[in-house]
């Protein structure tokens, strides 16, 4: 497998609509592919296939969001995210960026899919700063962050 920087919302869109625990809502995934087209893009390619993505939005200078990260329900589990996280991570080093944020659905909102994607950002060393209700959608939002 290998991590390259491409745009490919075709391959953004097939992976989301494989994790409806996730990505259940057609506006969001259509938000999402249309945000892949013009946001930094870190596509996991294995076998010419593309099994896991990254987006990143930039706001501030020394700062990044990861916007949308996604891996192929069939990969899940395997290395992919980290492997993804890894590159990213490494190329906003080298760029001077200081601090990664993520959003994902906050722990007041019991769903065992988010409890396992938290589980992820902890491990990955992301510590959360914040809960916060109706930010990303009508529930609980939980801001984390890592410092680079």
């Amino acid at each position: 497998m290998e991590v390259v920087r491409r745009h490919d919302p075709a391959a953004v869109e097939r992976i989301l609509h494989g994790l409806p625990e996730w990505f259940g809502v057609e506006s969001a995934i259509a938000a999402y592919v249309a945000d892949a087209s013009r946001l930094v893009s870190y596509l996991a390619v294995d076998d010419r296939e593309v099994v896991g993505v990254v987006l990143l939005a930039e706001h501030f200078l020394r700062s990044r969001e990861v916007h949308l990260i996604a891996v192929s329900a069939a990969r899940r589990g395997t290395g992919v995210g980290g492997a993804l996280l890894d590159e990213v991570e490494g190329d906003l080093r080298r760029e001077g960026v200081e601090m990664l944020e993520v959003h994902t659905v906050g722990p007041s909102y019991d769903d065992v899919h988010y409890e396992q994607t938290r589980a992820f950002y902890a491990g990955r060393r992301f510590v959360a700063i914040h809960e916060f209700d109706k930010i990303d959608w009508d529930g609980p939002t939980l801001v984390l962050v890592k410092a680079l």
